[in-house]
């Protein structure tokens, strides 16, 4: 059974309210707080509690030191409500951590292994935190085991991450993917001076990733929030076909106006998981055409294949100043979505494109080898819930015993068919 989770980051995501959200979710505090336990860190304790954000009720996880909030503001901390009264929602994410708030990546690659994680968990916390200290250490120009992670390296995110790696891995899921991240405006204040959102980590962190910007101007994207989300997601976009099993939500910090300031998550089974068919996501890009040489179009129909588009097509169309123009549609990956662009802007005279995002749905197909009078000839059969909804010959092998039996493709075909349905 394929397991799904879907983050959804309409409010932003943040170490915390990630954390909180799987334990609202399901996942047993017990067992994360042993887990915490394993890090050996002096006077570290957690905590969960239910707290009401936008009239949505949320699970607000804390990490405290000695009896004191971790994500209390310090010296080093970002101050809610400074000079551009651009106030700040998970402060503890770039804090102090209580006296903490420098660690190199050794020291912290040191308490992760010796940590409670399973030795997979482990080397995917590592690679987390690596991630940050060489973007950390190009952003400052500085080798790597010199960067000291000053928001990262504090405490409280290092509980997140550590934590989030262990309750990723006990919700085991085949596939996560995340909605675009919401990164807030404004500026923030950290250890380095104040600077604008989203800070430069978390940019670099998001690359790749479709963000935007909504709501009041404070930071709602925060470092640990964008490495684990773009961490773990393996794609982006609306919630995916699934069955839900269970919703939780992490509350942020501040119960902020306008909306929930929380991060949600779906837990649930794919759909395909109930049916044989494939269910995917796939990006459409569209452009019209009214002054390119038709002899193109051939060309650049192998080229967008060779991009990745699954499927491509040409639609007659009526432009501006009544000139007849040509709409050209291609299904591909959303990965594989500026790789379609980039050829429809370099092989055609297009000046712009249309993007879009939506679900293809198939019938599982599988090629059937036949043994016909003429010689083998393969059957591309089509199934939904083991049920043959299609089946018809492969049309370049017919056209192929055709020209070799001096035959039409036409009487191939129904040697083959019929062949196929007497061997059912």
């Amino acid at each position: 059974m394929a397991r799904i989770l879907y983050i959804d980051c309409y409010s932003g995501a943040a170490g915390d309210m990630l954390l909180g959200a799987l334990l609202d979710a399901g996942l047993p505090f017990a067992e994360l707080s042993a887990l915490v336990a394993t890090l050996g860190l002096d006077g570290l304790a957690v905590g969960a509690d239910r707290v009401d954000r936008g009239g949505i009720g949320a699970t607000r996880f804390r990490v405290m030191v000695n009896g004191v909030p971790a994500d209390a503001p310090t010296n080093h901390r970002h101050e809610p409500g400074h000079s551009h009264g651009h106030s700040h929602e998970h402060e503890h994410e770039h804090g102090g951590g209580r006296g903490h708030d420098h660690r190199s990546l050794s020291a912290i690659t040191a308490i992760v292994e010796r940590s409670g994680l399973s030795a997979r968990a482990r080397a995917r916390a590592v690679a987390l935190f690596t991630r940050l200290a060489e973007i950390e250490a190009d952003i400052h120009q500085m080798p790597v085991e010199e960067v000291h992670l000053h928001e990262v390296g504090a405490v409280d995110s290092i509980v997140d991450i550590v934590g989030a790696v262990f309750a990723l891995e006990w919700f085991a899921p085949d596939r996560i993917v995340a909605s675009p991240l919401n990164v807030g405006s404004g500026t923030v204040r950290c250890a380095h001076g104040e600077l604008p959102v989203p800070a430069p980590a978390t940019v670099r962190l998001v690359e790749g990733a479709p963000i935007y910007s909504s709501g009041p101007p404070v930071e709602r994207l925060t470092p640990t929030g964008a490495l684990l989300v773009t961490g773990y997601a393996t794609a982006y976009g609306g919630v995916p076909p699934m069955t839900v099993r269970s919703v939780g939500y992490g509350a942020g910090r501040r119960d902020l106006t306008g909306s929930p300031n929380a991060l949600r998550v779906l837990v649930g089974d794919d759909v395909a998981t109930y049916a044989t068919e494939t269910v995917e996501r796939v990006a459409v890009v569209e452009c019209e055409i009214d002054d390119m040489n038709p002899q193109i179009y051939g060309v650049l129909l192998d080229r967008l294949r060779t991009a990745g588009a699954v499927d491509a097509f040409y639609t007659p169309i009526q432009m501006k100043k009544n000139r007849p123009g040509t709409l050209v549609t291609v299904l591909a990956a959303p990965d594989r979505r500026h790789a379609v662009s980039e050829v429809l802007f370099r092989e055609t005279t297009t000046l712009g494109v249309r993007t879009a995002e939506t679900t293809r749905e198939c019938l599982d197909r599988e090629m059937v080898p036949v043994e016909t009078p003429l010689g083998t000839i393969p059957i591309k059969v089509a199934r939904r819930a083991g049920a043959v909804l299609n089946a018809a010959p492969e049309f370049d092998d017919c056209v192929r015993v055709a020209e070799a039996h001096g035959l039409s493709v036409k009487q191939v075909q129904a040697v083959a068919m019929k062949a196929y349905l007497d061997a059912r």
